[in-house]
């Protein structure tokens, strides 16, 4: 089945990163402004780029983020501060981390769950944020965490949400491809 998963641009320096990943596994995709009305948007599934933005004063240049996790009901990938955002608007916290990451992390997954599917236990990610998700939304699980974030992944319970603060788009971590398969699946298996 032919899908799309377009990137919602958060002004991420590796947003066209995520956009050639998927265009890698074969998969039709767009990179859209975070300013496109919700009603417009046609893909299968997003995926909510990281960005600049701080999830303490920087909200309103996420643009119309909280559309997308509400009106749109199609599979959605957060990366670091969409991540942090997607955990914020479903009523957990998000804010400066107690030590913020830059660089090689190792994860460990306690939630294998279809984000994860098939990778071992532990792997090496890269991360690049001073915030974190700091209290998990009500309705979501905790997938994986690494020595100096609790909350490196998470998934909603019900709807295919899902929030990594690593940046699963670059070479430095460890089955980047895997992951973003993981999700098209996802996709594919919301889109019958």
């Amino acid at each position: 089945m032919d899908i799309r998963i377009d990137v919602v641009d958060n002004g991420g320096q590796w947003t066209h990163r995520e956009w050639r990943m998927l265009r890698d596994l074969g998969i039709d995709s767009e990179i859209i402004p975070n300013t496109t009305a919700a009603a417009e948007i046609t893909a299968d599934g997003l995926v909510l780029s990281g960005g600049a933005p701080r999830i303490s004063s920087d909200i309103p240049k996420l643009g119309l983020t909280d559309k997308y996790l509400d009106e749109v009901q199609i599979p959605v990938l957060a990366i670091c501060v969409g991540h942090q955002y997607m955990a914020i608007h479903f009523g957990g916290e998000a804010g400066p981390a107690r030590v913020p990451e830059y660089g090689k992390a190792e994860i460990i997954i306690t939630e294998p769950d279809d984000l994860f599917k098939g990778l071992p236990e532990r792997f090496t990610i890269w991360v690049s944020h001073n915030d974190e998700v700091t209290r998990l939304p009500e309705g979501f699980i905790n997938l994986a965490y690494s020595r100096d974030c609790a909350v490196q992944a998470m998934k909603h319970e019900e709807r295919p949400l899902y929030g990594v603060q690593f940046h699963p788009e670059v070479e430095h971590t460890e089955y980047h491809y895997e992951i973003f398969t993981n999700f098209i699946e996802a996709v594919t298996g919301s889109n019958p």
